[in-house]
């Protein structure tokens, strides 16, 4: 039986990648997903294609609790063979877009509760297959992004919460971090902002999806790696760097 990995926000961008790079080694991908039905029917439709019956779909929004209850109800019922969560799913939102306290709560729960409440309530499955967690976490949980205020302390709080699960699970569930770095710019990111930041980067270029699909296997793989968070930017969060400004 092919081990399951659950993949939040695996329709695009970093987690497609992480779902197609983690298929073609033998996993069988649980996609989540929230609003991007369509990409996520074809992501399903193209591994299917590939291995039969290889994908799952499962849909949630992760700022609701009972959705998220849902998704742990479902993935431990259609994935009992399940080794892997990776949290990915997240919000990056700007501080002049969050207004209200609703707003903010969305950002807090999908960027942070959810990967806590879905390591909880995964933790028996996980603990009885000898999986592992993983959370995507982002280089600016240390130094916050500008305009982005809010988001960086969500990402902190996912980075501390690394740690916590990884020292509470102890021996029966690994937990670790990836922390990309410049991997896929913002829509709103003009090319003066992008030189601006790839002059911070000692690599000088942008980092790929494919370099976080290679971090997330190592760390699936080092048996002995727990509580770690591992930057993938390049160098830039070993040399200092700012943010762009615009």
């Amino acid at each position: 039986m092919n081990n399951w990995v659950l993949i939040t926000g695996g329709a695009q961008r970093i987690g497609r990648a992480v779902a197609l790079h983690l298929h073609q080694l033998g996993y069988n991908i649980a996609l989540h997903y929230s609003r991007s039905s369509y990409d996520a029917t074809a992501v399903c439709d193209q591994l299917n294609a590939t291995r039969t019956n290889s994908c799952r779909l499962f849909h949630a929004d992760l700022s609701q609790a009972q959705e998220i209850e849902h998704l742990i109800d479902q993935v431990s019922q259609q994935c009992p063979a399940l080794k892997v969560v990776i949290n990915n799913a997240s919000l990056f939102t700007a501080d002049n877009s969050i207004v209200g306290h609703s707003a903010l709560t969305r950002l807090l729960s999908v960027n942070l509760m959810a990967p806590y409440l879905i390591v909880q309530g995964l933790k028996r499955i996980l603990t009885d297959n000898q999986g592992c967690v993983i959370n995507l976490i982002d280089i600016h949980a240390d130094r916050p992004l500008l305009g982005h205020g809010l988001y960086s302390m969500s990402k902190a709080a996912l980075k501390m919460a690394t740690y916590s699960l990884a020292q509470e699970l102890g021996a029966k569930v690994r937990v670790n971090g990836v922390s990309p770095g410049a991997i896929l710019w913002p829509e709103q990111a003009n090319d003066a902002a992008q030189e601006q930041v790839l002059k911070q980067i000692p690599l000088r270029r942008c980092g790929t999806v494919d370099d976080i699909a290679h971090a997330v296997n190592f760390l699936i793989d080092a048996h002995y790696i727990t509580g770690q968070v591992i930057a993938v930017d390049g160098g830039r969060s070993a040399t200092g760097y700012q943010g762009a400004d615009g």
